[in-house]
């Protein structure tokens, strides 16, 4: 369907911020997609987005509505994997996985079809099938020493499943493969390596406070004992300079006695 030039301009805008926001602000991505969706509903790409924006809100329900609209506007079977997580993510595993046995999936590339198996998996251990997840997983793309974008990925899915079948070792094993293929760091297949065997991360930034902070401890401590010292000076030299505990001057204080003894002999004198 084509737009009016301005009105389509004013999508693509919209469609370029959900594009840029739905890793760092899915929120925001959502709010744009909402507005590309008020303007051009009936574009199937405008449908498409929505769908992605919603699911990466958990607004599964709205996103599954995205996803089959868009389909039935294109006839495109690419969105049948998260199509089926969908499912997953609205409580019907069940759903997900009599998805994964439609021929919708031999018409998938292989990009798909791998994603349709991660999908299958995870429907199997959330109906506590981790056994049955694990078979899933093993297929020729699992067993490839080729790296393609979903390898990574993959390889976790299996890791994950085997430590969570207490399959320890196997599970170590495949955390390692994980990291050879996840170049971009997407998993954290290395901090998980790192808990089975027994490694414990530090964080330097809150080291480096903690350092500060016995720094500054330290400081006020030493403040506080030359205030004290300061103190002790100025005492020492209260008493050098002849000044009473008062603050007065002794001498000041001897003409006083003087001057009351002298006013005492007075007084007897004129009694005699």
């Amino acid at each position: 369907m084509s737009l009016p030039k301005t009105l389509a301009e004013d999508v693509a805008r919209n469609l370029v911020m959900v594009a840029q926001l739905i890793d760092e602000d899915p929120e925001r991505a959502y709010a744009y997609s909402r507005i590309a969706l008020r303007l051009a509903s009936r574009v199937a790409a405008v449908r498409e987005a929505a769908g992605f924006a919603a699911y990466a809100t958990q607004k599964y329900a709205e996103a599954l509505a995205e996803f089959r609209a868009a389909r039935r506007m294109t006839g495109n079977v690419d969105l049948w994997p998260v199509m089926a997580d969908c499912e997953r993510g609205l409580g019907r595993p069940e759903r997900a996985m009599a998805m994964a046995g439609e021929p919708e999936v031999q018409k998938l590339d292989k990009a798909g079809q791998v994603e349709m198996r991660l999908v299958a998996a995870g429907a199997r251990r959330d109906m506590g099938q981790i056994e049955a997840a694990i078979v899933t997983l093993q297929s020729p793309e699992l067993a490839s020493n080729s790296v393609q974008p979903w390898t990574a990925r993959l390889r976790y899915a299996y890791a994950d499943a085997l430590l969570s079948a207490g399959r320890e070792d196997e599970a170590r094993e495949w955390f390692a493969k994980t990291i050879e293929a996840d170049k971009d760091g997407a998993t954290d297949a290395s901090d998980r390596l790192a808990e089975l065997d027994g490694v414990e991360f530090v964080d330097a930034m809150i080291e480096d406070e903690e350092i500060d902070l016995d720094l500054d401890l330290h400081a006020d401590t030493d403040t506080d004992a030359d205030r004290g010292a300061d103190s002790d000076d100025d005492s020492d030299n209260v008493r050098d300079a002849g000044l009473d505990d008062d603050g007065e001057d002794d001498e000041v204080d001897d003409e006083d006695e003087d001057e009351d003894e002298s006013d005492d002999k007075g007084g007897d004198d004129a009694k005699r």
